[in-house]
């Protein structure tokens, strides 16, 4: 077998529902044969990492650790390779690296310097639908709805890990009540925003206005300081839950969050009202926080947000490793009514990334729409004898 990612096209929740798997390389190989074991550096100081470090990407990479070909845990773009006390190796943040811990240490990419990154499933000319290195985004472009509720489904059923990311135009947009249907029905791993999506949602669950505007889009008499209301009975609570086990909170996102236990990360800015109790306003302690969930995605759904879209894809590989070592390509839809959004995540190396150019609202009415008879013919499929 040649030392390349062969693709293939594949059915069913047990072997990825149609998204793209990536075989791992055939370092039996000859042209594997002479090729030594990665070089380790100890880092100089907590925080600096040795100079000429390896930067890692968000594809499979391997690295030669005493003959043997190994991938690295929790692994994302721009990190060190470290190997711990414990003979484990890494992906690392260089703010996370300690004096004394090893980096590799080199720049090839092709195994000659003992690391391989496997770019070659890239170059494959197999199509599918979370393959769209060579696609440029465009709201012209169909969008295959039916799919990615097959594949939402099929996490579901494999008890996968999607993380979604929102913005407040999903609040505003009135996408609100099928933001919640996903979260009640199992759909939602994870929840990472920002101060302003929990903020509106609480607005509308208290008042029944996000931003001061009623639900058909009008301005109300004194509006504009209901959202400060809502984050000051909230602060009074002591934190969204107990604002939800008082009372105070009683439909929306976050209601269904604290209800069905699914965690949320809100992340503050600048500009930020209150902000809630909840809001972790430190950016690195917020990194951290996000970090968390993105290491454990299996798919990421990123809706109506810029920042924290481009964000979380540099967080995350652009694959899932299987319980049983095999790889997939980790599903990653991102939508927004602007071709600029995409696009710049895209450039940002997040290239797995399928673009959804339209607005929230249709976007997650449609997706539910999908979803639900997507579940509908799954119901209603004879059951095998």
């Amino acid at each position: 077998m040649e030392a390349r990612a062969a693709l293939e096209r594949v059915g069913g929740p047990a072997h990825g529902g149609g998204v793209t798997t990536i075989a791992h390389p055939d370092f039996t190989a000859a042209r594997f044969g002479g090729f030594p074991d990665a070089r380790f550096t100890p880092a100089p100081a907590d925080g600096v990492l040795p100079e000429g470090f390896f930067t890692t990407t968000n594809l499979p990479t391997y690295v030669r650790v005493d003959g043997r070909w190994r991938m690295p845990r929790e692994p994302r773009m721009d990190g060190a390779l470290v190997l711990d006390a414990q003979g484990e190796l890494w992906v690392r943040e260089g703010r996370r690296v300690r004096a004394g811990e090893q980096v590799v240490v080199g720049k090839a990419e092709d195994g000659s310097e003992g690391v391989y990154v496997n770019m070659a499933y890239l170059m494959e000319e197999g199509e599918g639908e979370f393959k769209f290195m060579t696609s440029e985004v465009s709201r012209e472009k169909p969008i295959d709805y039916a799919h990615m509720a097959r594949v939402l489904v099929e996490e579901r059923e494999r008890g996968g890990y999607p993380i979604w990311v929102t913005g407040p135009a999903l609040v505003h947009s009135r996408a609100r009540a099928d933001m919640t249907w996903f979260v009640e029905n199992g759909f939602v791993g994870a929840l990472l925003a920002g101060n302003a999506v929990a903020v509106h949602d609480i607005e509308a669950s208290i008042y029944g206005t996000t931003l001061g505007m009623s639900g058909a889009g009008e301005a109300t008499s004194g509006g504009h300081g209901l959202h400060m209301r809502a984050i000051n009975r909230v602060r009074q609570a002591g934190s969204i839950a107990k604002a939800v086990e008082a009372g105070v909170i009683t439909n929306g996102i976050m209601h269904a969050c604290v209800k069905h236990g699914v965690p949320f990360v809100l992340t503050g800015s600048i500009r930020d009202d209150g902000p809630l109790p909840d809001v972790v306003t430190d950016n690195l302690a917020a990194q951290d926080a996000m970090r968390r969930h993105a290491v454990k995605a299996t798919m990421a759904v990123l809706v109506a947000t810029a920042l924290h879209a481009i964000a979380t894809g540099n967080m995350l590989p652009a694959f899932v490793t299987e319980k049983d070592g095999s790889l997939r390509e980790l599903p990653t839809i991102c939508v927004d009514s602007s071709e600029f959004v995409v696009s710049k995540l895209k450039d940002r190396g997040t290239h797995q990334a399928f673009g959804v150019v339209t607005n929230a609202q249709d976007f997650m009415h449609i997706l539910r729409l999908y979803v639900e008879r997507e579940l509908a013919a799954r119901a209603a499929a004879p059951k095998p004898a």
